[in-house]
């Protein structure tokens, strides 16, 4: 009996001890130094070349190249869907290669050439891709459409360059403007409205007009 007694006391005391000292850690000293403030980002400036106007901003080094747009410059245009770089509906080309502007900052552009759709073409003159989307009805809420249309131009122009895709047998063979191709390349920019076939349309007769 002893030493059962003497077994529980020690387990008992384990445990009270074990409490106690959990109560001493989780309670705050109160001379405890605060916890130090990140500070405040600072803004940089940033300059780039807009639709083909020099813009010149001060922005939060985290800003997107898409708010930087739709925000501080107003071309609303580029629309934000996912902001998760997985819907397309945001692109624009940058230099000449569409990129996803939810997934990049808009100071790591500096000096660059940035095209939305608003430097495509206007209602008076239209863009042969903008003016094909009508032609073919590439679009129903037309959400997405800018980003299609941005990157359907893009498209043509990395077939005409020679890049290749994931559906060529060849890599080394000059990739062709097919309804496959194209649908592959365009994989990335999501209609919800589900105008796929459309939208193939309308590029195919772009590209048959520049073949």
């Amino acid at each position: 009996m002893t030493a059962v007694s003497e077994v529980e006391l020690s387990r008992r005391g384990l445990l009270a001890g074990s409490a106690a000292t959990a109560i001493v850690v989780a309670a705050p000293a109160s001379d405890a130094a605060p916890l130090p403030q990140a500070p405040a980002p600072t803004s940089l400036p940033v300059s780039f070349e807009v639709n083909g106007k020099r813009r010149e901003l001060s922005l939060d080094p985290r800003t997107t190249l898409l708010d930087a747009l739709r925000e501080h410059l107003q071309l609303t245009g580029t629309k934000k869907g996912c902001d998760h770089g997985q819907c397309g509906a945001c692109t624009v080309m940058v230099d000449g290669v569409r990129i996803n502007s939810c997934l990049t900052l808009a100071v790591m552009h500096q000096g660059d050439k940035i095209t939305t759709i608003e430097g495509l073409g206007t209602p008076d003159k239209l863009h042969p891709m903008q003016a094909a989307f009508i032609k073919h009805d590439g679009y129903q809420c037309g959400y997405c459409t800018p980003g299609q249309i941005c990157s359907a131009v893009a498209v043509l122009d990395e077939i005409k360059r020679g890049v290749p895709s994931h559906v060529q047998d060849d890599l080394t063979a000059k990739p062709r403007a097919t309804n496959v191709e194209m649908r592959e390349r365009m994989s990335g920019n999501i209609c919800r409205c589900g105008a796929y076939s459309n939208i193939a349309d309308a590029m195919a007769d772009v590209a048959g007009e520049n073949a």
